[in-house]
């Protein structure tokens, strides 16, 4: 049995307001008991305007949230899912990466992962995402080992494309990591099924730490996104659903449970290759 706390923000345009406020609530997740703490997507800086990404937005190696956030892992001892920080990278187009972070219990980086799906989207007439405007694609799908479990790791859109949870279920992941910062649109319409469908498609724990809320914002539009950070099982069953407040959510995972999943349906096994279309 492992305790895994999934944190529900409402992160700001502001990296050193956001990392006080995981900071705070690692601490609390940690007297509360959680073995694995998660956070969300763009853990550090949730903004829609460039401008202000590339001036609070730092590379990798001296990023201060990063940094910060392992050393609450060390001090905290557990383990700690970033669920994503933008990251400069040197990329010649100056596109950032959305990058998430397996830090263990002594503060090392043990996985990275940069989120494969980009949001190019047209929700309604007035909500327009281009993701790919600001950041660049990964190209690499990630399974990391935490001793406890291999936690497969995916971001947000990724949770629409099924082969990529298959690809990591059938390399052994037993927990899927779906940080987000979901549109309140799509979300309402599409987030407890598709959570649902790619946890009974894996046989997997499925772990969703989200952004909630109406975003403050230094520069560009404001953003409102749909919270109900969810923890799924290999069943499908919704063990815990955090609503729309910020906050943090405890649940205990029985790893067996993956296993008698699989057991009972194993079409993890059962790939026939086809002809057409």
């Amino acid at each position: 049995m492992v305790r895994i706390a999934l944190l529900q923000m409402t992160s700001s345009d502001l990296p050193e307001e956001n990392l006080a406020a995981a900071r705070e609530m690692i601490a609390r997740a940690a007297a509360a008991g959680a073995q694995f703490v998660l956070t969300p997507e763009v853990t550090n800086c949730l903004s829609t305007s460039r401008t202000q990404q590339q001036a609070v937005l730092h590379p990798e190696e001296n990023d201060p949230t990063l940094a910060g956030l392992q050393d609450a892992a060390r001090q905290h001892g557990v383990w700690l899912s970033i669920g994503s920080l933008g990251v400069k990278t040197t990329d010649a187009d100056g596109r950032f990466a959305n990058r998430q972070f397996l830090i263990s219990p002594d503060g090392e980086i043990k996985a990275r992962y940069d989120k494969i799906h980009m949001f190019d989207v047209e929700v309604t007439p007035e909500e327009t995402y281009r993701e790919s405007d600001g950041y660049r694609p990964g190209t690499r799908a990630v399974l990391a080992d935490a001793g406890f479990a291999k936690i497969g790791m995916t971001i947000c859109y990724d949770v629409r494309f099924p082969a990529l949870h298959r690809r990591l279920a059938q390399a052994g992941a037993e927990i899927i990591t779906a940080p987000a910062a979901f549109s309140n649109v799509t979300g309402a319409a599409h987030w407890h099924s598709l959570l649902r469908a790619r946890a009974i498609e894996t046989g997997c724990f499925v772990l969703a730490a989200a952004q909630t809320g109406v975003h403050a914002t230094s520069r560009g539009a404001a953003r409102q996104t749909y919270g109900h950070s969810l923890a799924v099982a290999p069943w499908g069953e919704i063990l815990a659903d955090a609503g729309t407040e910020t906050g943090i959510t405890c649940v205990d995972l029985d790893l067996e449970a993956v296993k008698k999943a699989r057991k009972r349906v194993p079409s993890l096994t059962h790939d026939r290759e086809f002809d057409g279309p």
